[in-house]
């Protein structure tokens, strides 16, 4: 089931106009703040209505204001997850999670899909507890439970890390993975934050001044300079697919990629298991021979497809490695001391422990694939 969306509003300053296709898996919503993301999760929603919208779902038409549709929130059965779980504080976890069944008449349905579902979130052993006692991972998966319970036919999440500490996100990320794979629902995900995006994206739509300026699968866009005005520059970096080859008695787990073998900190995975590594475009060093004499243990055989100035003095440049595309951020100063040009053959230098853990997460499991553990 696709998702296809299309909006024009004018705001105080910023109008809004754009369109975009969201096939299945997590279509990833990135961009600056006020650039319009939470704009199109309400109106997907229903919460807000523009001055033109057409919003379908599969083959339902849930909005098309040129002909006067427009279906209410409760009827177009969205589950929607806030950056608060906006939990009930009086009711058991139990009851949180089957609240919206119960308001949409299928109580007796959420109740036979409650232990798939805890099982899936790792909240089975929370039923009882109230909201107060539970950590503010823990409320935010209760509250996607809530949402899945409800019989929806997509969810969207709205920016639902972004209350949460790092320790707390590490906690639930490797739980949205498992939504991802598992829960058979298209999913649209608010984020401005990158490694999430990285983690968990199949397709990402990023927008800057109410327009959307790159669009397509997950590795595409985030290596897109293209996608550079949605985002801090600093938060620029590219995402590639990886398989666990061993983890070595020194502490480090040695991977397969397109573009050759990388050296990761321990990551808690078996041989065999496919990864999705996000490398930030500010960890690449670019030299024009292989390097000797270097304490960094990832070196790339790479070739420049293109070179990005930037408006201060830094400049982006795209690497081929492999089927792998790498991003590298260095000074428009060492592009012209090096002499780089597209089609150039180089190397792409990235420290080991560059690579955090939050940057590192499961790739998506197809059907018919094992989960990858």
């Amino acid at each position: 089931m696709s998702l296809s969306v299309e909006i024009a509003h004018r705001f105080p300053g910023l109008t809004l106009e754009l369109g975009f296709d969201a096939p299945e898996g997590v279509t990833a919503l990135i961009g600056r703040s006020g650039a319009g993301k939470t704009t199109v999760a309400n109106v997907v929603a229903g919460l807000m209505r523009p001055d033109r919208a057409r919003v379908r779902l599969g083959d339902v038409t849930l909005a098309d204001t040129t002909a006067g549709l427009w279906l209410s929130p409760q009827v177009r059965r969205i589950g929607y997850v806030f950056q608060e779980a906006r939990l009930f504080p009086h009711l058991s976890v139990r009851q949180n999670l089957l609240y919206g069944a119960r308001r949409r008449s299928r109580l007796a349905e959420a109740e036979g899909e409650l232990p798939g579902v805890t099982e899936l979130l790792g909240i089975g052993g929370l039923l009882t507890r109230r909201p107060g006692a539970l950590s503010g991972g823990e409320r935010q998966r209760v509250a996607i439970g809530r949402a899945l319970l409800s019989g929806p036919r997509m969810l969207l999440l709205d920016e639902p890390l972004a209350a949460l500490d790092p320790a707390r996100k590490a906690e639930i990320l490797p739980f949205l993975e498992r939504l991802r794979d598992h829960a058979g629902l298209p999913i649209l995900y608010v984020s401005h934050a990158m490694e999430e995006v990285a983690r968990l994206a199949t397709t990402v739509v990023a927008l800057d001044a109410g327009r959307v300026v790159a669009q397509g699968p997950a590795s595409a866009v985030l290596s897109d300079p293209a996608a550079v005005p949605a985002l801090d520059p600093g938060a620029a970096g590219a995402v590639i697919e990886a398989v666990v080859e061993a983890q070595d008695s020194d502490g480090l787990t040695r991977v397969a990629a397109a573009g050759g073998t990388l050296y990761l900190p321990q990551i808690a995975a078996e041989p065999g298991a496919r990864l999705r590594l996000r490398i930030e475009a500010q960890d690449v060093m670019i030299s024009r021979d292989r390097p000797e004499g270097l304490s960094a243990l990832n070196l790339i055989a790479a070739r420049i497809i293109s070179i990005h100035p930037g408006h201060g003095p830094g400049a982006l440049v795209r690497l081929k490695a492999g089927e792998a595309v790498i991003l590298s951020r260095i000074t428009q100063r060492s592009v012209a001391a090096l002499g780089l040009a597209e089609g150039q053959g180089v190397h792409a230098v990235i420290k080991s422990l560059a690579m955090a853990s939050d940057n590192v997460g499961t790739a998506r499991v197809m059907a018919g694939q094992g989960d990858g553990r």
